[in-house]
């Protein structure tokens, strides 16, 4: 019997601006990798975790993802959180090193290669339900779209106003700005001047703290307007103060208001594990890494091997009966999953879910169909 561990390789932010949820995502991978390993690991082999701190720096990402594939040969690799890091390791992991990657953030879709599946939400579960829910909900028609400068809030921000304008309502502003911008108050003004009575945010860290801060002290939310983000989750309320996001408005996979049995004792267990303020959270990709790491196991296990070409034809119809906020399962053909949805609000800095929208396709176009066996490591 094969005696070797199986390598997983995962990428998280331990240290940066986003360690707050890179050490959560951590966590997760550390929790599932024991878990198997306590149920007698895969194809009768133990796990070997090999993690990495890309410091949330995609050049360091890249180093981290080239390390796990050609140093420590990892078998599959996880990790990420902006879309930029996935590019990055891509590159690395994926185009040179031809090794299966599972990206597990929310972002902004399109995503399509053999060797990578994903497994947050995209546009079609995000943007499409919520919007034209909140528009219904609130009555907002004039919508401000202040964003950070990358990939991820360009994409989004296009499904927006496509969705906007195909519901009654406007796009009446709409900036871009570097990851590390912190001077908000000019954009503040123009959404007063413009009349916008929704802002779509789409700033990240390190810059969305003072943002929100600014917009509050503005009297945006006292005057009523909605505010909007699809990333908020629980750990980044612990970033910013409760009043400058009271009433925020969220669409994610997972909120830990979530109340079936299973995501309760998840969230429990993680807890008492991981004690302190790495949550586990949607937006910050644990929701994501936990369910990546089960299906890839699944996976593995239908497979009946390790064989590249066998996991991804498992993978790309594999499921979960139970996993944070619900099942979840692979949509055959397009290397995204089908997931429960729901939308939140900020209340007294906490996520209370509001709507659950149930079951919901990623809508992705299918992968290019061809042989894996040939990208095989």
């Amino acid at each position: 019997m094969e005696t070797t561990p199986i390598k997983v390789g995962v990428i998280a932010d331990l240290t940066g601006p986003l360690s707050f949820v890179g050490v959560a995502n951590a966590n997760v991978a550390r929790m599932v990798v024991a878990d198997l390993n306590a149920d007698g690991g895969l194809l009768g082999r133990r796990l070997e975790l090999c993690l990495e701190d890309s410091a949330t720096d995609d050049d360091v990402a890249a180093v981290k993802a080239r390390k796990l594939v050609e140093v420590d040969q990892v078998d599959v690799l996880l990790g990420g959180i902006y879309s930029s890091t996935r590019q990055a390791i891509k590159g690395p992991a994926v185009d040179e090193g031809k090794t299966l990657y599972i990206y597990p953030e929310q972002y902004e879709g399109q995503e399509s290669d053999p060797l990578i599946f994903c497994t947050g939400p995209v546009p079609a579960q995000q943007v499409d339900p919520f919007i034209p829910w909140l528009m219904r909900e609130t009555g907002a028609r004039a919508f401000y779209l202040p964003s950070a400068d990358y990939i991820w809030p360009h994409v989004l921000n296009a499904r927006v106003r496509e969705v906007v304008t195909a519901n009654g309502g406007a796009i009446v502003g709409e900036e871009y700005f570097p990851l590390d911008h912190t001077d908000y108050r000019a954009t503040v003004e123009k959404i007063a001047s413009s009349g916008a009575d929704a802002v779509f945010n789409t700033i990240v860290p390190p810059g969305v703290t003072p943002f929100f801060e600014q917009l509050h002290d503005s009297g945006f939310r006292a005057r009523g307007g909605q505010l909007i983000c699809t990333y908020f989750d629980e750990n980044f309320l612990n970033m910013v103060p409760a009043a400058h996001v009271e009433g925020l408005y969220g669409c994610l996979d997972y909120y830990q208001s979530a109340a079936d049995p299973f995501s309760r004792k998840l969230l429990a267990r993680y807890d008492e594990l991981y004690p302190g303020d790495a949550k586990f959270t949607g937006g910050s990709a644990c929701s994501g890494l936990y369910r990546g790491l089960r299906l890839w196991a699944a996976a593995v296990t239908e497979a009946g091997s390790l064989t590249q070409e066998d996991v991804i034809a498992a993978l790309d119809h594999a499921q979960i009966a139970e996993g944070p906020g619900g099942p979840a399962a692979m949509v055959p053909g397009q290397h995204h999953a089908r997931l429960n949805m729901y939308i939140s609000q900020a209340r007294g800095g906490r996520f209370e879910i509001v709507e659950n929208l149930g079951s919901i396709d990623p809508q992705e176009a299918l992968v290019d169909a061809q042989d894996v066996a040939g990208v095989q490591r």
